[in-house]
């Protein structure tokens, strides 16, 4: 039977608690981005731009209703074919067995098995990217290490407590690997590690059965983290886009950049082409009276008002005399006359009355919970 190249492992169930109320009711997978795609679509389709035609994903409970009513049959993946298939399991079901003392990385050992692929990756979806995981492949292979993790120099400000910094050395190794601490800030630029893996399958395999009899860590993510300072690990670093989500503010200034014409091209125009769930609607509509000034509006939308480095969802209307302001909106969104906007996330389904004024900050953006009325005045803080 032949061997195929790679499979991958998509999980990303950290609580991200720096992103409530936008994760109330979704998983930090599902987040709108860029007016019509999700965070997920990233990893998705650096996947699929790899050939890897089976994938494990791994979601907490009573977060999967958005994510299978935006992947659906994985169409837009090439993930609906009779060779290509993917596969959903529950972190909490990890939790029950370890708690009754079962094997609890059986499922993933078994689709590891069955997947008869040489080469495991690993991705989450809060390290916002465009990654050529063929190019990653080859440096693996080249360097010849049990692993390879990827890494970006980022400015230490960008970076938060639960990200991972590495050393890397002269033949392209990790050298050391640590938490990002606050005195690290004084450095201008530190190695991010981005969560991104490449490991031999069989050694992968061999490393869940010693750490599960061991009460290793449940998190694969952790569980890979950990083996960095274990082996001989290859560094690949990465040069392209990159935007660490772990909270609103990061969120929040992930969507401006796209309204930023380089850092829009070096994430969505490179040769890693950017897959999402297909939405056949009628154009935005834009009247005589409406301005619209670096902002970018997804089908089916109606401008009548003034709009101003923002981004605009499917199917929101804005009506004449308001004002939208470096604001994200999300579908669905009804702004009234005269309303004014500036700095703001409006999440699906809000409606903004006759008015009002909404006005927070580029480091706090105002927050509106899915499917609000808002009748009042909201300056600073969260709604």
């Amino acid at each position: 039977m032949k061997t195929k190249k790679m499979c991958a492992i998509l999980g990303n169930v950290s609580a991200f608690q720096g992103l409530l109320p936008l994760t109330e009711e979704r998983p930090l997978d599902t987040l709108p981005f860029d007016c019509k795609y999700r965070l997920i679509d990233f990893p998705l389709s650096s996947i699929a731009n790899a050939n890897i035609n089976s994938i494990f994903m791994i979601f907490n409970e009573g977060e999967t209703r958005s994510v299978f009513d935006h992947i659906g049959g994985g169409k837009e993946w090439n993930l609906d074919s009779l060779q290509n298939s993917y596969f959903v399991y529950f972190y909490q079901d990890f939790l029950k067995q370890k708690a009754q003392g079962l094997p609890y990385y059986s499922a993933v050992i078994d689709y590891l098995e069955k997947s008869e692929s040489e080469y495991t990756v690993f991705m989450g979806s809060n390290m916002l990217c465009a990654i050529d995981l063929r190019a990653v492949l080859k440096t693996h292979q080249k360097q010849n290490n049990k692993m390879t993790v990827v890494y970006k120099r980022m400015e230490a400000e960008k970076l938060s407590a639960n990200n991972r910094i590495i050393q890397v050395d002269k033949t392209g190794n990790v050298a050391s690997v640590q938490a990002f601490e606050q005195d690290l800030e004084k450095e201008k630029q530190l190695s991010l590690s981005m969560d991104i893996f490449i490991v031999q399958t069989k050694w992968l395999i061999e490393q869940l059965i010693i750490g599960q009899a061991n009460n290793s860590s449940i998190s694969l993510i952790e569980f890979l983290g950990e083996k960095i300072a274990d082996i001989q690990t290859t560094a690949y670093e990465y040069t392209g886009y990159l935007s660490n989500i772990d909270d609103v503010a990061s969120y929040y200034q992930a969507n401006m950049d796209m309204l930023d014409v380089k850092k829009f091209n070096a994430l969505m125009y490179t040769k890693q082409k950017i897959y999402t769930k297909r939405k056949n609607e009628v154009p935005t509509y834009y009247s005589e009276n409406s301005s619209v000034k670096n902002s970018q509006c997804a089908t089916g939308c109606v401008i009548e008002g003034h709009l101003e480095n923002s981004l605009i969802s499917r199917r929101t209307m804005i009506k004449k005399g308001a004002k939208v302001k470096r604001t994200i909106v999300m579908s669905n969104a009804q702004i009234e006359e005269d309303a004014v906007i500036e700095y703001a996330i409006l999440d699906k389904n809000v409606t903004v009355k006759a008015g009002v004024k909404i006005s927070g900050t580029a480091h706090n953006p105002v927050v509106i919970h899915k499917n609000q009325v808002v009748e009042a005045d909201v300056i600073g803080g969260r709604e």
